[in-house]
């Protein structure tokens, strides 16, 4: 089910379909869902009043002098859970969240994006999404709890037996496919019991709402063969990190505009990393196995921060390589957003590319190369300072981020 309009047909959509509960699901401030399930006999005050809860027990939400806020579904993402039985189905629907009165709450991220993406609509600009995910299948011990050792001990673009995820991958997309999302491949990864699935490209609100769901998904497809879906950015130290390589194109033929949007990402994106890469273990994985390192650009270079794929025309697009999964996509999404529409107002030219596979360059390529933050207190240190990041970004975006981690 795409797009419901009205109440009354939500209602006759879960009368026929047998639905008993209705997950109400959100994001907090750091990108992790979170959900309240109601029974189907609720949805007239669900849409009447929305759903309440605590918000001074979610992190980084609010104190307890004022904690009660309120969930109101976005009936465009109703979907049913396709992994719960047939009979009394779960359905879910993703939440804008408000105060009691009505307004949005300030820390609502995913209504964060809504606002980005309505400001470079008043500016002409309209931007279109793609995500690649990266993670790690790993075995459960006796009692169910994950391990660090991999499901296999393939390699690049294997095939079974040696890839032993391959039926874990295909049930993976089935079940994105029933709840609306569009797979466009999947393939076994660099690392042992590392793999990738990426979906197809849409709009930023979509392809957020996308990403978190198909986490959810990920890690209750792995539960449900009895394995582990990691998506930490570095789960094994000597293998290759986890990556949420995000693919960005502007839904315009104009290549100077396209220009100026990337060098507006390039200019900000280290005032903006303590979000696109939020933990501490976010940094081991940058500047290895294919994992950036310096801010540069280059066509088809797996070196570089921004990858200009090959293509054919109408088809251009950026592929920003530094992201991991723990990043909040509503969060990544819009600061990427305000970061390329900066680079439009401000003209920005966009640097000379940097040829070189800088894994292997020596000092005479790199040594005046600008880098990314090397840990996540220097990227919270540029990102408090950053007089450009206070003009966008609620200032309680960047303390929560901090606090979390001190």
């Amino acid at each position: 089910m795409n797009k419901v309009y009205s109440l009354e047909e939500v209602k006759a959509f879960v009368e026929e379909e047998d639905v008993k509960f209705i997950r109400l699901a959100f994001c907090d401030i750091y990108g992790n869902m979170k959900n309240i399930s109601i029974m189907s006999h609720e949805l007239d005050r669900l849409f009447e009043d929305g759903v309440s809860f605590d918000a001074s027990a979610i992190e980084g939400f609010a104190d307890a002098d004022r904690s009660d806020l309120f969930l109101h579904p976005d009936i465009a993402t109703l979907t049913v859970l396709p992994w719960r039985p047939q009979s009394g189905r779960v359905v879910r629907m993703l939440c804008d969240i408000r105060y009691p009165d009505g307004t949005p709450y300030e820390r609502d991220t995913r209504q964060y994006l809504r606002k980005a993406v309505e400001t470079a609509k008043a500016q002409g600009v309209s931007v279109s999404f793609g995500v690649e995910f990266e993670f790690y299948l790993f075995k459960v011990d006796e009692d169910g709890n994950p391990t660090k050792i991999p499901f296999d001990h393939a390699g690049y673009l294997d095939i079974a037996p040696e890839d032993k995820g391959e039926n874990v991958r295909r049930e993976i997309c089935f079940s994105l496919l029933d709840m609306g999302i569009l797979p466009e491949s999947s393939h076994h990864e660099e690392g042992p019991g590392q793999h990738e699935i990426d979906f197809r490209y849409g709009d930023p609100m979509s392809t957020a709402d996308n990403a978190v769901t198909f986490e959810a998904v990920v890690k209750t497809i792995a539960m449900r063969n009895g394995l582990h879906a990691d998506f930490s950015p570095k789960p094994l130290p000597e293998e290759s990190g986890s990556g949420m390589h995000i693919n960005i194109s502007l839904d315009s033929d104009d290549m100077d505009e396209a220009h100026m949007f990337m060098a507006g990402i390039l200019e900000h994106v280290a005032e903006i990393t303590a979000f696109l890469n939020p933990l501490p273990e976010s940094y081991e994985r940058l500047g290895g196995k294919k994992a950036p390192k310096y801010i540069t650009w280059s066509r088809e270079n797996r070196s570089q921060l921004i990858r200009v794929p090959a293509a054919k025309k109408g088809h251009r697009r950026l592929e920003l390589r530094s992201p991991d999964a723990k990043t909040n996509p509503y969060l990544a999404y819009a600061l990427l957003i305000y970061a390329g529409l900066d680079g439009i107002q401000r003209k920005l030219e966009l640097p000379p590319s940097t040829d070189y596979n800088l894994f292997i360059a020596d000092e005479t390529v790199t040594a005046n190369l600008a880098t990314l933050p090397q840990s996540l207190d220097e990227a919270l240190c540029i990102a408090e300072k950053s007089a450009w990041l206070k003009q966008i970004l609620p200032s309680e975006y960047i303390e929560q981020y901090r606090k979390r981690n001190s």
